[in-house]
C-alpha cells in the first residue's frame, strides 16, 4: 500500500476527521495513480488514515476510515451506504417528496460519490477515475440493501471535470423518460439519460417550499438563471400572480413549459424568456420594469457574448441590479453554490450593494443544504449551499 507522509501542520487537521487530501497537504508521496489505496502518516510515521487518489477540482483524493485495520474494500462501502440509507428513513416514508439525495459524497464518508433518489430510480455521480475504479465494489454493496427500478450514472470526470457524454444506463429497466417525480406536492419531469442535468436541482427543495408557501402569493416574480424554471413552478402554485423566467440557454423554454405543464399551469400566463440575465436587467431598468419577488440562483462561473459570471467577484454587482428592479418592500432570494466563500462572506456581499445603492434591508430567512444532503463539520466546504431571502425596505 502507498504511503503518504502529510506535513505536520495538516496532520492533526487529518486526525480530526478532515476528510480531503490536497496537494499543499503532502511531504512525500507519488499521488498520480488514480483509484490507489494509501495510508496518510505523520511526519514521524505515525497512522492518520486511509484513503484513496483521485483527481477531482476539490483535491487529490479522500479520506475513508480513521481505523488503521479497516480496508477499503466492498464491506466498507456496504456499511457507510446502509448508514446513509438509515439517515434517510424519514425521506423513504415521505409520500409528497420521492426525489432525493441518498448519499452526499464525504458527508457520508466517500467523498466523489453521489447517489440521489428519483421515485426508486438511483443515480450514481462519479466526481474522479479514481472513485470510478471501486464502481463495482459499491454497486454491488448498494445491491445488497435497497431493490431499484433502474440505475443510472453520471461520469464527472474529463480533463475539465466534465459530464463524459455517454448512454448513462447501468442496470434495471429502462424507464420512459420523463420521469415524474414529487417534491412537496409538486411534480417535475426529470431525465436521468439527458446530459450532465436531470431537470431538477434536489439541494434548493425547501428554498422552493418556502417561496410557494410563504412568499408568492399575489407577487410579480422573476424567476433568473432559471434552467427549467423550478422556483417558477413553485411561485405560481403559490399564487403569484404571473412569473417571468430567464435563461440564456434556448432549451430553457421547452424545459420550463413542460414543468409548468406538469403541474396543471397555464405557461401561456407566465413569461418565459431566452435573453442574457444582466442584459435583461438592464431593459428592465430602462423601461421601468420592477417585481415584488426576484430570485437569483446563478451557477459558481458563467459565460456568455456579453459577460463573466464569477459569483466570487461579481454578486455584489448582481445583487445591487437586482435592487433597482425590486419593488419597496418586496423580496430578494439571493443564492449561491459557491464553495469558495462562507455565509459570512456571501452575507458581506449584499451589506456592500445596499450600501452602495443607498438602500435599507433586512434578511428574514437563510438557507443552507436540506437534510438529505448530509454534510461533515469537519470539511465546512462541503455545506456549500448559501441563500438569503432579503426583504427591501
Amino acid at each position: 500500500m502507498t504511503k503518504i507522509t502529510i506535513k505536520k501542520g495538516y496532520s492533526e487537521k487529518i486526525r480530526e476527521g478532515f476528510p480531503l487530501l490536497t496537494k499543499e497537504m503532502i511531504q512525500q508521496g507519488n499521488i498520480e495513480q488514480e483509484g490507489k489505496v494509501f495510508t496518510a502518516i505523520d511526519p514521524r510515521g505515525q497512522f492518520l488514515a486511509k484513503g484513496y487518489l483521485g483527481k477531482q477540482n476539490k483535491g487529490s483524493g479522500w479520506l475513508l476510515t480513521w481505523d488503521q485495520n479497516e480496508e477499503i474494500r466492498e464491506p466498507l462501502f456496504k456499511n457507510k451506504l446502509e448508514e446513509a440509507v438509515a439517515f434517510r428513513k424519514d425521506f423513504f416514508d415521505d409520500n409528497q417528496t420521492d426525489a432525493f439525495r441518498l448519499f452526499n459524497g464525504e458527508g457520508d464518508g466517500i467523498g466523489g460519490l453521489t447517489i440521489d433518489h428519483y421515485a426508486g430510480h438511483y443515480l450514481f455521480t462519479w466526481y474522479s477515475t479514481g472513485i470510478y475504479q471501486f464502481r463495482d465494489e459499491i454497486l454491488s454493496a448498494f445491491e445488497q440493501i435497497l431493490s431499484y427500478k433502474s440505475i443510472y450514472e453520471k461520469k464527472r470526470f474529463d480533463s475539465k471535470g466534465q459530464y463524459v457524454e455517454d448512454d448513462d444506463f447501468v442496470k434495471g429497466e429502462r424507464p420512459d423518460f420523463p420521469l415524474l417525480v414529487k417534491e412537496n406536492g409538486a411534480h417535475f419531469a426529470v431525465y436521468l439519460n439527458d446530459g450532465a442535468m436531470t431537470g431538477v436541482f434536489l439541494d434548493q427543495r425547501n428554498v422552493r417550499k418556502a417561496i410557494r408557501d410563504k412568499y408568492a402569493e399575489g407577487k410579480t416574480v422573476l424567476n433568473t438563471f432559471s434552467y427549467t424554471g423550478a422556483f417558477s413552478v413553485f411561485a405560481a402554485l403559490g399564487g403569484a400572480t404571473k412569473t417571468t423566467s430567464v435563461d440564456l440557454a434556448n432549451r430553457s423554454v421547452p424545459k420550463t413549459i413542460e414543468q409548468f405543464s406538469m403541474n396543471g399551469i397555464d405557461y401561456e400566463a407566465q413569461d418565459i424568456l431566452v435573453r442574457d440575465v444582466f442584459r435583461y436587467f438592464n431593459y428592465c431598468v430602462k423601461n421601468e420594469v420592477k417585481f415584488d419577488l426576484v430570485i437569483m440562483d446563478p451557477p459558481s462561473f458563467a459565460r456568455s457574448k456579453k459577460h463573466t459570471f464569477s459569483a466570487s467577484k461579481d454578486y455584489m454587482n448582481l445583487v445591487k441590479q437586482a435592487i433597482d428592479i425590486t419593488e419597496k418592500k418586496g423580496i430578494i432570494v439571493a443564492s449561491t453554490n459557491a464553495a469558495s466563500f462562507d455565509m459570512k462572506k456571501f452575507r458581506s456581499f449584499i451589506d456592500q450593494a445596499f450600501k452602495e445603492k443607498g438602500a435599507r434591508y433586512k434578511i428574514i430567512e437563510t438557507f443552507s443544504l436540506p437534510e438529505d444532503f448530509r454534510t461533515t463539520e469537519a470539511y465546512p466546504a462541503g455545506d456549500y449551499l448559501k441563500v438569503c431571502v432579503i426583504q427591501t425596505m
